[in-house]
């Protein structure tokens, strides 16, 4: 048996996004049958030509969950509903589906798993089905895995896409909206970046501190604020906080500029701070950070720590008002002070 897998790729920029890609058929059992198969020849408009049904009447479908707090029903109606109007046109055969999610006897269970494992030799898989061409395929209860990490829309387009493959599409195949290689996916809602007392994959953090004049004064500053947030910084951020300066800038977690112009603020003395990361649920929100970027410009060198100081906190997700007592109200002389002691 060919099966079908829906394949999760997360991309690492300043708005966040995720996507999926739809690997290419693997072998699930020792049947020999091509990699990439070619059962009919789309027309211009989509449809193809009409064939026989290899389920041969009605297909009742069940529902098997691994968490009993969400339900799914919803979710699989109006998937099955979609290929119910849709597989004349591009399966080439009408289907009928009963949905009895506590089916004693279905035709089709439909897994919703923690973890896709059952596409072999595919990591990371959001969904796996059978790619079913004729009746000889089928062996009563067919299943198909779905990822369980998924809003209701992402999952009911792996629903889709993983019923396709059980109608005998592939990823040629009409319509692409929903058998392409690739598809945009957000998971379930997740606490903002913001909502998390450490919004970083952990808590050891590497620095990269840019080219500046007066250097190893410069890099005493910024060890002193390392230092405070690394003891905790008055109890605003986690107490196993760590951080090691590298050399290697683009592996940096924070990066420590000092450039001529303030990108936020062109022609001016002070700071800019900007966090990257990345937006799985696609709320417009970040959930994790990956990057924070310091911009100094133009200030005297003994307050470099408390600019970097301040920016550390924003990038642990605190908000003005959260923020450790020596970076909340301080005066030009406080920021040249010993604020750290």
């Amino acid at each position: 048996m060919n099966w079908r897998a829906l394949m999760l790729v997360v991309c690492l920029v300043l708005a966040g996004c995720a996507g999926a890609q739809f690997d290419r058929t693997t072998t699930h059992t020792a049947t020999d049958r091509p990699t990439m198969q070619g059962t009919r020849t789309a027309t211009e408009t989509g449809t193809v030509a009409d064939r026989s049904n290899p389920w041969g009447g009605p297909v009742t479908v069940a529902i098997n969950t691994s968490d009993g707090t969400r339900g799914y029903t919803d979710d699989v109606r109006r998937a099955l509903d979609y290929w119910e109007r849709h597989s004349a046109k591009y399966a080439g055969y009408s289907i009928q589906y009963e949905l009895v999610p506590d089916a004693e006897n279905p035709d089709l269970v439909i897994n919703f798993v923690d973890s896709v494992e059952s596409c072999p030799r595919v990591d990371h898989a959001v969904g796996c089905a059978p790619y079913i061409t004729e009746a000889a395929q089928i062996s009563r209860p067919m299943q198909i895995d779905v990822d369980d990490s998924f809003s209701n829309e992402s999952t009911i387009l792996i629903l889709k896409h993983e019923l396709g493959h059980t109608l005998g599409l592939n990823h040629s195949s009409a319509p692409q909206s929903i058998m392409a290689a690739e598809a945009a996916l957000a998971s379930r809602p997740l606490p903002d970046a913001s909502e998390r007392d450490l919004p970083w994959a952990d808590a050891s953090f590497t620095v990269y501190l840019g080219q500046t004049d007066d250097r190893q004064a410069v890099k005493e500053q910024v060890r002193h604020a390392l230092d405070y947030y690394a003891d905790g910084a008055d109890g605003t951020v986690p107490s196993n906080v760590s951080f090691t300066f590298t050399d290697d800038r683009s592996a940096a977690d924070v990066l420590i500029r000092f450039p001529d112009t303030l990108p936020c603020n062109p022609g001016s003395s002070g700071s800019c701070g900007g966090v990257r990361g990345t937006d799985p649920d696609h709320d417009n929100a970040l959930e994790q950070y990956d990057r924070l970027t310091i911009s100094i410009s133009g200030v005297d060198t003994d307050a470099v720590g408390w600019y970097v100081g301040y920016w550390l906190g924003y990038g642990f997700g605190l908000e003005e008002s959260e923020l450790a007592p020596p970076f909340q109200h301080a005066s030009a002389r406080d920021r040249r002070s010993d604020w750290w002691k």
